[in-house]
């Protein structure tokens, strides 16, 4: 059997991961993704060249909670519930 080289989730499943995760039990929660930005010259290229480049990190990734569903929403009370509790027989 070949090795896995990678394993891919959806935006939904991250969600999904990570309030399960965090215990989350309620909701309507979303994927948030902070990048930030830096310049620099790279190279050298061709004939010794250098270009100016944007570099673009991912700095934080997690979930924020929102009011209004799209297609990365996901409700915490349908992916985590909240375990049954059975009442107590006397």
């Amino acid at each position: 059997m070949p090795e896995t080289k990678s394993i891919v989730f959806t935006y939904k499943e991250v969600v999904e991961a990570l309030i399960r995760y965090n215990s989350i039990h309620e909701g309507l929660w979303d994927l948030y993704i902070e990048f930030g930005l830096a310049a620099a010259n790279i190279g050298p290229g061709p004939e010794n060249e250098y270009s100016p480049a944007a570099i673009i990190p991912l700095k934080k990734i997690g979930i924020q909670r929102v009011e209004k569903i799209t297609n990365l929403t996901v409700d915490a009370a349908v992916v985590n519930p909240l375990p049954k509790v059975e009442p107590k027989e006397e």
